[in-house]
């Protein structure tokens, strides 16, 4: 019993530094570098993140900065496959993703309550 749970200790021990590293990649960005470098973005995302040009268009503010780096690292991966987002994520770096990660989760989450316009629950 003792050798296998030492084995588990130790693969565990060996995979920790995988998940810290996925983990912390969002929490190293520049909230002013990544509004610096959101022009590109504002085209579909709006100025302010919240997709105000387009519904299709997500709405990235106060989305998770874990999150929204997650996303770019996969579109640039291409692990999500997106082909307008694809060309702009191919050309980030690990810090640009990490910047503008951490600009759009800084800024306001701004949500519609359905229950108080049913026209757009509809659609």
């Amino acid at each position: 019993m003792k050798p296998l749970f030492a084995t588990l200790v130790l693969l565990g021990t060996a995979a920790l530094p995988a998940f810290a590293a996925e983990g912390g990649r969002a929490g190293r960005g520049n909230v002013e570098a990544g509004k610096d470098k959101s022009l590109a973005c504002q085209a579909c995302h709006g100025q302010d993140g919240a997709a105000a040009i387009d519904p299709q268009y997500p709405r990235l503010a106060g989305q998770y900065a874990d999150y929204l780096a997650r996303a770019l690292h996969e579109y640039r991966a291409g692990a999500r496959k997106n082909p307008i987002m694809a060309g702009f994520a191919t050309t980030l770096s690990d810090q640009d993703i990490n910047d503008l990660a951490a600009y759009y989760a800084s800024l306001p989450v701004t949500l519609v309550d359905l229950a108080k316009n049913p026209t757009v629950a509809r659609d």
